[in-house]
């Protein structure tokens, strides 16, 4: 009996003393070290513009001056100093904007005010709108008039103004 007690203790034994063992052993890296990791970031300087069609409608030359305004929007990063500009488009300079059908021309011009008597051109400033960026989109109204009495071909007109932010 002692010797089946014996085969069956020392195994037990065996398995034991190797799972204390382990327990008991240090782990490989015991020591620590800390240090600070630095992070840094730069931001620049950035504007974005949109706009929105400035769409007059049905031009009658015998009624009054037909007005329509339209928007320019600009976002730019917190306290970004901007100038926007909007150049002659396909006329000869902003203070003979045309629009054109062929070789039919349709003059028209935009403003800065809502009384249509400050010019909107590209000569920062001169003739632009200026503002600062707060990190959300600025609208700017763009006020567009084309005169009466402009007895040209029917048709469709257009024309196309780039915008220009400066900062």
């Amino acid at each position: 009996m002692r010797a089946k007690f014996a085969t069956r203790l020392l195994p037990a034994l065996a398995v034991a003393a190797v799972l204390g063992a382990g327990s008991w052993s240090m782990p490989a890296f015991a020591l620590t070290d800390t240090a600070n990791l630095t992070v840094s970031a730069s931001v620049a300087a950035v504007c974005n513009v949109q706009a929105a069609t400035l769409a007059f409608g049905a031009y009658d030359p015998a009624a009054a001056d037909l007005d329509a305004i339209t928007t320019v929007d600009v976002t730019c990063t917190p306290g970004t100093t901007y100038d926007v500009g909007l150049d002659g488009g396909g006329g000869a300079d902003v203070a003979n904007r045309q629009m054109a059908n062929g070789g039919a021309t349709l003059n028209y011009s935009m403003y800065r005010d809502a009384a249509r008597t400050l010019s909107w051109g590209d000569t920062v400033g001169v003739d632009t709108v200026g503002g600062a960026g707060g990190g959300g989109v600025i609208s700017h109204t763009v006020y567009g008039r084309i005169p009466t009495g402009q007895f040209v071909a029917t048709g469709a007109y257009g024309d196309t103004v780039i915008i220009t932010v400066t900062y």
